[in-house]
C-alpha cells in the first residue's frame, strides 16, 4: 500500500521553532474518495510566514498539534477520481510538508513542465515569493528613476527579486542582509548598487554613507532595528512597505514596533503594508513578466534546496538563522 511521510506539529514552539517541535512519520494513504486527487509531492515551500501559524491563533491559517504542517508545494498528480485532472499532470497549490498529498481541485492549479524543474513555481513564479515581489514594487512602492531603494532580508527569495525589479525600473538599489556572503551576493550576482551587512555594520551609519540626501522608498521583510535605521534615514514624502517582519515571528505576543515612526510625520512620509492576495487581479500580470524574465535570463532566482522530507523541520530553522541564499525548498522524495 502507498505510504505517506508527513512533518507533523507535535509541541507549540516558544521563542524559536526547533526541530524538536515536529516529528516525521509516515502513514498508510486512505484509498482515494470521489472528488479527490492523489498528487506526488515533489518540492515543498520553505516560507517565514510558516511560523505565524504555528502558534494557535492568528491572521494567517493555524496547524493544530498532530497536523500536517501547512505548506505550498508542487509535484504531479498519480491518482485522480476526477475529470480533466489527470495522471502526470503538474500541479501547485497547498500541499503540505509530505510526501503524497491527497487534496480536491479546489486546492490545486495546473502549472505548465515546460520551464525546467517545477521548483519555480514555488520560487520566481510562486505566489509567496516572485509575484509577492512584483505586486509590492509595481503596485505599492512604485519606485521612480534615480530614487533610492532599500530593502531587507535582500538576499532572500522576495527581497532578491524586490530589488531586480526596482534596479530595472531605475532605482539606485541598496541591501541589506546578513554575513559577508550575502553581501557579496548581492553586489557581484544580482547587481545590487550596495549592501550593508547588518550583523557586522552599523546600519544606521551606513544608510547616512550610503544615502546622504535619505531614502525614498523601503521595501521592508525584517522589521525591528533594521526598520527603526531606515525609518531615521527617510527622505521627505518617502514610502515604507511592510511586506513581513522576520524578526518579530518568533514572538508575536511582544512584537517589536518602531521606536523611529515619528519620523513620518516629521517627513511627510508613508508606511504601507500589502500582500499579493490583496491584489487579485495583478498575480496573472506578476506571473507573465516574471516568466518573460526567466525565459530572457534578466531574472536571477537562486534556488536552495535542501533533499529529504525529514529535512523540513531543520529547513525552517535555518530559515530563521538567515542560512539561506534565494528561495529555500525542500525535496520532498
Amino acid at each position: 500500500m502507498l505510504k505517506n511521510t508527513r512533518v507533523v506539529l507535535s509541541k507549540r514552539p516558544v521563542g524559536d521553532a526547533t526541530p524538536d517541535c515536529f516529528t516525521v512519520e509516515t502513514v498508510e494513504v486512505e484509498p482515494l474518495l470521489e472528488g479527490q486527487i492523489r498528487v506526488a509531492v515533489e518540492y515543498i515551500s520553505v516560507d517565514a510566514g510558516t511560523r505565524t501559524m504555528l502558534r494557535g491563533e492568528g491572521f494567517h491559517a493555524q496547524v493544530d498539534l498532530g497536523q500536517t504542517i501547512l505548506a505550498g508545494g508542487v509535484g504531479r498528480i498519480i491518482e485522480s477520481t476526477v475529470e480533466g485532472w489527470d495522471e502526470g499532470q503538474a500541479v501547485r497549490g497547498g500541499l503540505g510538508s509530505q510526501t503524497i498529498a491527497t487534496v480536491t481541485p479546489k486546492m490545486l492549479e495546473k502549472v505548465d513542465d515546460s520551464v525546467g524543474s517545477l521548483s519555480v513555481y514555488l520560487g520566481a513564479l510562486g505566489a509567496s515569493t516572485g509575484v509577492t515581489a512584483w505586486i509590492g514594487i509595481r503596485n505599492v512602492a512604485k519606485p521612480q528613476p534615480g530614487d533610492i531603494f532599500v530593502v531587507s532580508a535582500a538576499a532572500g527569495a522576495v527581497g532578491s527579486i524586490a530589488g531586480q525589479i526596482a534596479k530595472r525600473d531605475g532605482a539606485t538599489v541598496i541591501g541589506i542582509a546578513g554575513g559577508n556572503r550575502k553581501v557579496t551576493y548581492l553586489t557581484e550576482r544580482l547587481g545590487f548598487d550596495a549592501a550593508i551587512d547588518y550583523k557586522n555594520e552599523d546600519v544606521n551609519a551606513r544608510l547616512r554613507e550610503l544615502a546622504p540626501d535619505g531614502i525614498n522608498v523601503f521595501f521592508d521583510n525584517v522589521g525591528g532595528p533594521v526598520l527603526d535605521a531606515v525609518l531615521d534615514n527617510l527622505a521627505m514624502r518617502a514610502r515604507v512597505i511592510i511586506c513581513g517582519a522576520i524578526s518579530q515571528y518568533d514572538d508575536l505576543d511582544n512584537v517589536t514596533g518602531p521606536s523611529m515612526y515619528l519620523r513620518l510625520a516629521e517627513r511627510q512620509s508613508v508606511m504601507e503594508g500589502f500582500a499579493f492576495f490583496h491584489f487579485p487581479e495583478s498575480i496573472g500580470p506578476a506571473a507573465a513578466e516574471l516568466r518573460e524574465w526567466i525565459d530572457d535570463g534578466s531574472l536571477i532566482m537562486d534556488e536552495e534546496i535542501l533533499e529529504g522530507i525529514e529535512r523540513y523541520p531543520e529547513a525552517l530553522q535555518f530559515m530563521f538563522n538567515g542560512g539561506n541564499l534565494g528561495k529555500l525548498m525542500v525535496k520532498a522524495g
